[in-house]
């Protein structure tokens, strides 16, 4: 399982900020922080991974990815 890299979306909210992981529907994070949400939404993946494996679910392929524009 490891050696997967998934894209996360990570979006500013009024007090914190929230991530999600388009490949891996219902994997979210939360953090006071941009950095505190990183690590939460990488436990979050590994943890949404593991409980796909026990069931006996496939596992993703990452298929999304993101990219900045400057407009």
């Amino acid at each position: 399982m490891m050696g997967l890299e998934y894209a996360v979306v990570i979006e500013k909210a009024p007090d914190n900020y929230c991530a999600y992981v388009p490949d891996l529907p219902g994997c979210v994070g939360t953090g006071k922080t941009r950095e505190e949400t990183c690590k939460l939404i990488s436990e979050a993946i590994v943890f949404h991974l593991e409980g796909l494996k026990e069931d006996g679910l496939p596992i993703p392929e990452p298929e999304s990815s993101a990219a900045m524009v400057r407009v």
